[in-house]
């Protein structure tokens, strides 16, 4: 399958089993899944991982599951994975604009105009940066 006809099998619950799959090191159980995701019977969660090995992205050995392939789904740009740790990529950015304004705030001697209007968009644009990473944080599958 193509990688576009992927993402758009990757909808609902089946993204959410992924996302989890992405998580975790190593192979998964249906009672694993269906702990961590609340679901109502492991039976749900064996229908969604198999829809996952359907779309060559997980296989299955000796009732366990692991990922064969990642995919670069449209909700999933937005995040960068290192490992198992997954995060935001806008946090990269907003440390960074962050860290700079830090070291503006510690180096700065005069107050003039120019001074107040770097140290505003500095705020501003650590503030902005922020925000969005806790909004795309909050629109991850969970």
């Amino acid at each position: 399958m193509t990688e576009k006809s992927v993402s758009l099998e990757l909808q609902g619950n089946t993204k959410r089993v992924y996302w989890t799959m992405l998580q975790t090191s190593g192979a998964v159980g249906p009672r694993d899944i269906q702990r961590k995701l609340n679901f109502s019977s492991p039976n749900l969660a064996v229908y969604h991982l198999d829809k996952l090995v359907e779309l060559g992205l997980a296989e299955k050995e000796l009732g366990e599951y692991h990922l064969t392939k990642t995919v670069d789904v449209t909700l999933f740009r937005q995040f960068s994975r290192i490992g198992n740790i997954i995060f935001p990529r806008q946090i990269l950015y907003a440390s960074m604009w962050t860290t700079l304004l830090v070291f503006y705030i510690l180096e700065f001697r005069e107050v003039s105009f120019y001074s107040l209007f770097a140290l505003i968009f500095g705020f501003l644009g650590a503030v902005i940066l922020w925000f969005e990473t806790w909004k795309t944080w909050q629109s991850r599958p969970s």
